[in-house]
This record gives C-alpha cells, sequence and structure tokens, in this order.
C-alpha cells in the first residue's frame, strides 16, 4: 500500500469509496477555479512544491472546475482574482465540495493532488500568489 495515502493520518472528511459531499468551512474552505486558469495554477503548485502541493480536486465534466482545499476559516482573508470563488462557512449561504475517495471509481470526481500527512491543505499565502500572477485580473490580500 502507498504510505502516503494509508491509516491513519486519511483525514475524516475523505469518503472510503466513491465521492461525498462535504460543508466548506468545517474540514476545509475550498478556492474554486475554472479551467484554463486552475490548470495553469495547479501546474504551478505542483512545481513549486516538488509536486506536494495539498489537496487538489478535479472535475470532469461541466466546468470543469478544480477546487483547492484550504484549511478552515482562512480563505476569505485573501482577495481572490475576477473568477475564482472562496467557498466558506458565511452568512451568505452554505457551500458543499465534492471530495473523492483516494482509491478507487471516483468519477466524475478526482485528484489532481492529494493531501498528504506532512501537507494536508493547500498553503493559502502561495495559492492566492500564484493565482493572482497568472490570472489576468489579479489582486491583492485583503
Amino acid at each position: 500500500m502507498n504510505e502516503r495515502i494509508a491509516a491513519p493520518w486519511i483525514p475524516t472528511w475523505i469518503p472510503a469509496s466513491g465521492h461525498a459531499l462535504r460543508h466548506a468551512g468545517i474540514h476545509f474552505d475550498a478556492v474554486r477555479m475554472k479551467e484554463p486558469l486552475a490548470e495553469r495554477v495547479a501546474s504551478e503548485l505542483m512545481r513549486s512544491t516538488d509536486f506536494e502541493a495539498g489537496p487538489i480536486v478535479v472535475e470532469a465534466t461541466g466546468d470543469r472546475n478544480m477546487y483547492f482545499l484550504l484549511p478552515p476559516q482562512t480563505a476569505a482573508s485573501f482577495q481572490w482574482p475576477p473568477g475564482v470563488r472562496a467557498l466558506t462557512r458565511s452568512d451568505r449561504g452554505l457551500a458543499y465540495v465534492g471530495v473523492p475517495a483516494l482509491t478507487g471509481v471516483t468519477w466524475p470526481l478526482g485528484w489532481r493532488s492529494v493531501p498528504s500527512a506532512g501537507v494536508p491543505f493547500v498553503e493559502g499565502e502561495l495559492l492566492w500568489e500564484v493565482g493572482c500572477r497568472l490570472s489576468p485580473g489579479g489582486t491583492r490580500r485583503s
């Protein structure tokens, strides 16, 4: 078995099989990006972190969004570029993110980068910097 995805460190919010909806802001915050920006940002994060970027969920259908999973209660501290949306627990409503299992059939969701014991989340500051640099409407931290 691959040691990076072996118990006991697997977060409780990752389902054992298939995929499940998880409430953003409880176990993690999520930053949603659409293609093609999402792929450019994910590739840059992977390169700059020696392929240990933290959890990035990919949709295989529809808008082909990517969800970059950050520690809970952190995504709202950044002003994200246009078209990039932070999904958190807020007064404006509830947001849910589909999370695939680490193995098995998870279509239409999959992992672009899996979490690990050493990197359980994407680092928000790095995601923000890369997203702003690669986005035509990059912004600043709020």
